[in-house]
């Protein structure tokens, strides 16, 4: 693991080092793209200004990533007379946005100035809040849109916090990737929703393993296995996008199932210790329990062995069953000991050598205080390749758990396959990427015989 300490960051030094100051990745470029004003705006400290912010996405993560923005006011030790405001919202439902905008208000009160002329509604709703005079958006709609959006941001010149994941397919992975490029060129922000960069007891437990203190790594355990999510009933007024809309989370275009929707940070952990990204994965999976129609597309169980290019493992399980064992964690085995690495580390007899303690967590919280805190010193951190391609991690293990076969990075990246067309649709009127057949049963994958790979 020598080698991989020294990898360093776009400012030349070592991320080890890096890490052990901030948590954040601070792009250094500052090319011009798009004219010199958007270069001034971006490269602005907003020292004790108001920062402006938009929401595009109304529901209980963009609510909650919009509150915290807000609370970082509070925090004057690292914003001193920093102030906030919410500007503007935007949301495929009326209602949703109406619920997050009295939620957010009923804590943040004046700091919350969205008049109607500033609520927006419908699929074009994020064009309404990108013209308006914001200085970052908050990107947290239904992760199938998270391209579009952040490519639109980018485009606009808005400093970005987009909730993870980024896409639902390797198309959308590869317009995040574009996109970042104008991002850093604007010498823009993008903070990625994976807040455990941001949790003390996460970054001195990493740093220590980098320090040797297991040895040489040899395997990483990661695991998401709980009870599952909701399910919206279907009404007699819906269409069927709407349908599929409120029930994002069934539908591999609009969530990528819940491999790539909350598996993700337990797979973006392993990739930052190791700091790399898996060659290649094979796995299984299936519907043992959660296989009605009301349950769309996606899976119930996956299991994944990932490969990384340096010979290490990566044992990952992921589970929406009721009464089994849960379980929400990541680990790694070392010739000398192992960890977890959520703040434990233990000799190779089993012995703990090492205990971070109580508090180091609260990531969704603590990655706007960094976020904010960035910017009002001047920096611009960039979570943007990391956040895509953990992303690219979680969708390679489901192209294998859906294909029963052994998948390599390479062809999971530049797979032709598109799950929707983002940019077409316009009413909840407009067809849905998938349709039921006549007992309203909507496609599944099968091992063996589903293909994931269109070269």
């Amino acid at each position: 693991m020598a080698d991989k300490k020294q990898d360093k960051t776009d400012g030349g030094s070592s991320r080890r080092d890096f890490l052990k100051k901030s948590s954040l990745l601070v792009a250094a470029g500052s090319t011009v793209v798009g004219g010199s004003l958007n270069i001034a705006r971006a490269a602005h400290s907003f020292g004790s200004d108001t920062i402006k912010i938009g929401l595009v996405g109304c529901g209980g993560r963009g609510t909650g990533a919009a509150t915290q923005a807000l609370n970082t006011m509070a925090k004057s030790s690292i914003q001193p007379n920093g102030q906030v405001k919410l500007i503007a919202m935007a949301d495929a439902f009326a209602d949703r946005l109406q619920g997050a905008y009295r939620g957010i208000k009923g804590k943040h009160g004046e700091h919350v100035d969205v008049p109607k002329d500033r609520q927006f509604v419908g699929f074009d709703g994020y064009k309404g809040v990108l013209s308006c005079d914001i200085d970052l958006v908050i990107l947290a709609t239904s992760p199938g849109f998270r391209p579009l959006h952040i490519e639109a941001a980018a485009e606009a010149g808005k400093h970005i916090f987009a909730e993870k994941p980024v896409a639902t397919d390797a198309a959308g992975v590869r317009r995040v990737l574009a996109a970042n490029e104008i991002i850093k060129a604007k010498n823009l922000a993008c903070a990625i929703g994976l807040q455990r960069h941001h949790e003390k007891r996460y970054i001195e437990t990493i740093n220590r393993i980098w320090d040797g203190a297991i040895g040489d790594i040899v395997t990483t355990r990661v695991y998401w296995n709980g009870g599952g999510v909701w399910v919206r009933p279907r009404s007699e007024d819906q269409t069927e996008l709407e349908y599929q809309m409120r029930n994002w989370y069934y539908f591999n275009w609009l969530c990528g199932d819940h491999i790539n929707e909350q598996h993700i940070h337990n797979l973006d952990v392993s990739n930052w210790l190791l700091q790399a990204y898996p060659v290649e994965c094979n796995g299984m999976g299936g519907r043992e329990v959660r296989n009605g129609a009301d349950h769309g597309q996606i899976f119930d169980h996956h299991f994944c062995e990932y490969t990384y290019a340096n010979g290490v493992k990566m044992i990952s399980q992921c589970r929406h069953i009721k009464g089994c064992w849960n379980n929400v964690s990541e680990h790694v085995h070392g010739t000398k000991g192992y960890a977890d690495l959520s703040g434990k580390i233990f000799g190779s007899n089993g012995e703990k050598i090492w205990e971070y303690g109580k508090g180091g967590g609260g990531g969704h919280q603590e990655e706007h205080y960094d976020l904010f805190a960035a910017l009002r010193q001047g920096e611009r951190p960039n979570e943007c390749d990391y956040g895509a391609k953990s992303t690219m991690t979680a969708i390679l293990g489901r192209d294998a758990t859906y294909s029963g076969k052994v998948i390599k990075w390479d062809d999971a990246i530049n797979n032709k396959q598109a799950l929707a067309d983002f940019d077409a649709f316009q009413s909840m009127s407009d067809e849905a990427p998938i349709k039921p057949d006549d007992e309203g049963n909507y496609p599944v994958p099968v091992p063996g015989s589903t293909k994931t790979i269109v070269s």
